[in-house]
């Protein structure tokens, strides 16, 4: 077997990579022609300049993050075995966390497939592959997924707005089998139908799952309302677990119709959708003196990039304080941001500003991330993108 080219990073460069991170920049790599001339996707070996081997690695010129080592400290093919052992590796963690086959099956870098996420349906998977290497590698990972997990479907639904920083266009299809026989995820005792071809991300958000049980356990007897709903995970399951009422805002009509055919599937009553822009109905309704139990606020992300923090910051303030005033005395104030580029610190920082400004005082008793099949990479500490706060009112 050809061993594949050598990729060498420029004098003194590559340090976090050194201590075991996966990312290699581009302004790390001593980018020569022959560099250059590689295909988006290759896989190289990264050198460092004083001869240490940093690993494996598939590689694209053309993208920030050029590097991502998939063998650490080692040469080797990357082939069917290679993920047939790394997809089973996962399998078997998220097996040892859960009972029930719905999950985050990988979730890129921290499993080992850095640029490959996969949720878990029972009998459907659904992909999302984020960079030219992971594309090329399609035929291996879904001959893995066939072997390991036996699934009815695969559908790829690779739309990430980061791919365009890869060069690569959207790629949405139903890659095995078929979804003849529709796809659901069952969470706090109510089935979910899930659209992995037009809804968002692959139909379903795993990653707030610990955050909505936690918030599901408060809520027998119980008024709640679920802004930025989707299709209502927080709230049809809250209605499920007992409370009275729930009220689920969104500015997507197909999402909540899609809950309404939800609650009506699942004998759920209590539910009301509106569709509205979450921010002006915060403040219509505290202008009525309208109160919750329960307000649960977990909106699309409002800094997208470095250069949205101050502006993103500013509505994480704005959501808190337009969000407080609709808890009554002793309820619960969720909220979250599932943005990367604010770090936990500023989050809470706002939150607890506009909640004081809101008139309201507090008691902070969670602050949390994403579930655990979502594991975060040790020297990536920037990919814990997901916060979580849920605070007592008083």
């Amino acid at each position: 077997m050809t061993a594949p080219p050598k990729l060498r990073l420029k004098p003194k460069q590559g340090a976090r990579a050194r201590a075991g991170a996966p990312w290699i920049y581009s302004n790390e790599v001593g980018m020569d022609a022959a560099a250059k001339a590689l295909g988006p996707g290759s896989v190289v070996e990264v050198w460092g300049d004083d001869g240490l081997l940093l690993g494996t690695a598939y590689f694209n010129p053309h993208s920030l993050i050029a590097a991502r080592i998939l063998l650490p400290r080692a040469s080797g093919p990357i082939d069917g075995a290679f993920f047939q052992e790394r997809i089973s590796r996962a399998g078997a963690l998220r097996d040892r966390l859960f009972t029930t086959p719905y999950y985050r099956l990988i979730h890129g870098e921290a499993d080992g497939l850095p640029g490959l996420l996969v949720d878990r349906f029972d009998d459907v998977v659904v992909v999302q592959s984020g960079t030219a290497g992971m594309d090329g590698f399609e035929p291996l990972w879904l001959e893995a997924l066939r072997e390991l997990f036996k699934p009815r479907a695969i559908v790829i639904k690779s739309d990430a707005p980061a791919r365009a920083y890869e060069g690569l266009k959207d790629d949405v299809r139903v890659a095995h089998g078929t979804l003849d026989a529709g796809v659901v995820v069952d969470e706090s005792g109510v089935r979910f139908g899930v659209d992995p071809i037009g809804g968002q991300k692959t139909g379903w958000f795993f990653d707030q799952s610990d955050n909505r049980e936690f918030l599901i356990g408060l809520a027998k007897g119980a008024a709640v309302l679920d802004a930025y709903s989707y299709v209502g995970a927080f709230g049809l399951g809250a209605l499920k677990q007992g409370a009275t009422s729930a009220l689920l805002v969104d500015s997507s009509e197909p999402a909540l119709a899609r809950a309404s055919r939800i609650a009506k599937e699942n004998d759920i009553t209590g539910c009301t959708t509106r569709r509205a822009d979450v921010f002006e109905e915060l403040e219509r309704m505290a202008s009525q003196a309208t109160r919750f139990d329960i307000v649960s606020c977990d909106p699309p992300p409002f800094v997208r990039s470095k250069k949205d923090l101050e502006t993103g910051a500013k509505a994480y303030r704005k959501l808190a304080r337009l969000s407080a005033p609709l808890v009554a005395p002793g309820g619960f104030l969720f909220l979250a941001s599932c943005s990367h580029a604010i770090s936990a610190e500023r989050f809470q920082d706002e939150c607890a500003i506009g909640i004081a400004r809101a008139g309201r005082t507090a008691r902070l008793i969670r602050a949390s991330g994403a579930a655990p099949d979502h594991p975060m990479h040790p020297m990536l500490p920037e990919s814990a993108y997901l916060k979580a706060l849920v605070y007592a009112l008083d």
